[in-house]
């Protein structure tokens, strides 16, 4: 989480910045009232990750209801990766790497106890999926070290 915190979204791999975008957006989408699948559709097909999609939203929608806070998510304008949203890449980044226990584990900070397994899963199947559809989620972690630190000048 920590290495995602407030750092700028364009700064992300691609696949880090389409999460961003796929995060926000489905939280969009619910609170106008629009059914998040049919929203993010075009965004998942474009980059030939409609398989995953709906395996995201189950995700998300667990997450929705069964998380022990609210999951704060960034405006789609806001230019920096918010708390909320740094956690969930840090999930996703554990997953493409193969540390499903690591994730499980920040899932059950999250969530209930009996909802941390399917949330899991969904996760995991999404994320197999987009990899699958060419996004390496494991650039998340590399994208993060290479970033430049300011100067004290």
């Amino acid at each position: 989480m920590y290495a995602f915190i407030d750092r700028r979204v364009d700064g992300l791999c691609d696949g880090g910045r389409f999460f961003v975008w796929a995060m926000r957006g489905w939280r969009q989408s619910l609170q106008k009232g629009v059914c998040p699948p049919r929203a993010l559709s075009r965004g998942f097909a474009g980059v030939g990750g409609g398989a995953a999609l709906p395996d995201f939203h189950i995700a998300m929608a667990l997450l929705n209801r069964d998380a022990r806070e609210e999951i704060v998510i960034g405006a789609m304008d806001c230019p920096h990766i918010v708390e909320g949203e740094a956690v969930l890449l840090g999930i996703w980044r554990d997953l493409a790497l193969g540390d499903t226990g690591n994730a499980r584990e920040t899932l059950k900070l999250l969530a209930s106890e009996d909802a941390a397994p399917p949330i899991a899963r969904a996760m995991t199947t999404a994320a197999a999926k987009m990899i699958a559809a060419g996004f390496d989620l494991s650039e998340l972690s590399t994208h993060v070290s290479e970033e430049v630190k300011p100067s004290d000048e």
